[in-house]
């Protein structure tokens, strides 16, 4: 408010009656003040605060969907931890709706909000994130400079290569899609990639643009095109499953025949067990990376820029 008083050549008293509307103001002058904060792109606290530091002690977590297996046990992780801080969680299930994006981001820049933790592909959100707010974002990066958390996911398909290879496998190959937004998982099949040259294994690359609308298709054709390949790495597990189902319709023996690996290692509820072979994202270490990272952004600590955590193998009934 100082600013703009000092923008517009007025007192502090004319800019909050301009901004309250409850007080006379000369027509002039309310355009000189309105002027200013379009000018300084000032957005009014509209959360009453008793104390000059009082926080509203929420985070929101925006998420595209929380029927996804990944994305529930993370909200889960997100909201035991932050709890445990004394925070709330506000949970925006936007089903990839830019606009329920954007009203959250607006709550933030108004203080309703004290920081965001986003999960997000939408590609028209990065003109509203700003490097100032403080917002943890997983695995997307933006054009400001962000902070963000992810795992090794690089790393992650380095594994799945080499476990294929250890274990045998003679042809190999990826599959899986890409986003037209940057983020890390593309680099699953980066890792995969250089580890085959690196081993001059024979190996291929299926890799869609998304959306892919029928997955099964999709991976019936490349098996009926590729009937020699013997070891499959899978962008996440939800490839996986369906890969293994259209093997055995095709009456493949996994892993007698075909060694498959996937990626994310998240199960659709605590009591269920992982059964096929894939590599582990930390989720609840992820959760908790990304709370601890925001709070030190809201509290103003030096906090790092890129947080990745490592990824594990887990050894299942898909590969020998």
């Amino acid at each position: 408010m100082k600013d703009v008083a000092r923008e517009a050549g007025v007192g502090l008293g004319t800019v909050s009656r301009v901004l309250n509307n409850n007080g006379p103001v000369k027509e002039t002058t309310r355009r000189k003040v309105e002027r200013a904060i379009e000018a300084l792109n000032y957005k009014q606290n509209e959360v009453a605060r008793n104390f000059k530091m009082q926080q509203s002690q929420s985070i929101a977590l925006i998420v595209p969907t929380i029927w996804h297996p990944f994305f529930s046990k993370f909200a889960y992780h997100v909201e035991k931890k932050l709890s445990d801080l004394g925070y709330k969680m506000i949970l925006c299930n936007t089903q990839n709706e830019r606009a329920k994006e954007i009203s959250y981001i607006s709550m933030l820049e108004k203080n309703k909000i004290d920081g965001l933790i986003a999960i997000t592909y939408s590609a028209e959100l990065d003109q509203y994130i700003s490097s100032h707010l403080p917002i943890v974002s997983i695995d997307r990066h933006f054009t400001k400079d962000v902070v963000f958390v992810t795992s090794d996911n690089k790393n992650g398909g380095e594994l799945a290569a080499k476990e294929l290879m250890t274990r045998g496998c003679k042809r190999i190959a990826y599959l899986g899609s890409v986003s037209n937004i940057e983020n890390e998982s593309m680099k699953r099949r980066l890792g995969f990639e250089t580890e085959c040259l690196s081993k001059n294994v024979d190996h291929c690359i299926y890799e869609l643009r998304e959306p892919v609308t029928d997955i099964e298709a999709v991976i019936q054709r490349f098996l009926k095109q590729n009937p020699d390949v013997d070891g499959f790495f899978a962008i996440n597990d939800k490839w996986a499953k369906v890969l293994l189902r259209s093997l055995r319709n095709i009456g493949s023996r996994v892993p007698e025949d075909v060694q498959v690996i996937g990626f994310d290692g998240v199960t659709s509820s605590k009591e269920d067990e992982l059964t096929f072979s894939t590599i582990i994202q930390p989720v609840a270490e992820m959760a908790e990376k990304a709370v601890e990272v925001l709070i030190n952004l809201i509290k103003e600590q030096p906090v790092e820029k890129k947080n990745v955590l490592p990824v594990t193998f887990f050894d299942g009934n898909s590969t020998n």
